[in-house]
């Protein structure tokens, strides 16, 4: 622990910097992953059918019931729609659009901060590592000829603990990153495939399960 805390130390004041991206970053992820993995997402598959199967029989009051126990992106959508009361499939198809518009963002908003921190991280990392080698040759320059070698060395490989500090908070980003959109992206297809299916259902057009034979 004391040789990372010196590592930081050793890397000048612009690792500050980069710990406040880390940290602003850190703070985007949490709160993305509680309301992607935590609060939205729910047994899609088993929710859809269980939701089709009751509008098929005519219980929508149940479907209604069952969509309102959630607070879920999925469970949303089709209470959205349910409360709609139209049997008119245009009708229900701009009921499903705009209900799009109202729950999806919750998915996909704050999510482009991530990379764009990351590049923040990489880029004050790579400033830091120029100060630091101007630095470490304008220090050379006043050291006697047998120790420039060694000070150069040593200005060199403290002028990329920027660089690795900046790296190290970039990687873990873009991966964070990545790991949301999927799961994002998984929850909205299912979302796409609930409202088409939830019209056919309410306007007694025969089943079709998007994406499946």
């Amino acid at each position: 622990m004391g040789a990372l805390i010196q590592w930081f130390r050793d890397g000048g004041w612009i690792m500050y910097p980069i710990l406040a991206v880390a940290i602003v970053g850190l703070a985007i992820f949490l709160e993305r992953l509680y309301m992607i993995v935590f609060r939205s997402k729910i047994n899609g598959r088993a929710f859809i059918e269980r939701v089709i199967q009751l509008v098929r029989a005519g219980k929508i009051e149940d479907a209604i019931k069952l969509c309102a126990q959630s607070n879920a992106v999925l469970p949303d959508m089709g209470l959205l729609i349910l409360r709609s009361r139209s049997r008119d499939e245009a009708d229900l198809q701009n009921v499903a659009d705009a209900a799009a518009l109202s729950v999806l963002p919750r998915l996909t908003r704050r999510l482009h901060y991530l990379p764009m921190l990351a590049n923040v991280a990489t880029l004050i990392g790579l400033l830091g590592t120029i100060f630091g080698l101007r630095a470490a040759f304008a220090g050379v320059s006043q050291a006697e000829a047998a120790e420039r070698s060694a000070a150069l060395a040593a200005g060199i490989a403290i002028a990329l603990n920027a660089t690795g500090f900046g790296l190290l908070v970039a990687v873990p980003l873009t991966v964070a990153h990545a790991y949301l959109v999927s799961q994002a992206e998984t929850i909205i297809e299912q979302v796409d495939e609930f409202s088409v299916r939830l019209i056919n259902a309410l306007i007694d057009r025969p089943d079709v399960r998007l994406g499946h034979r």
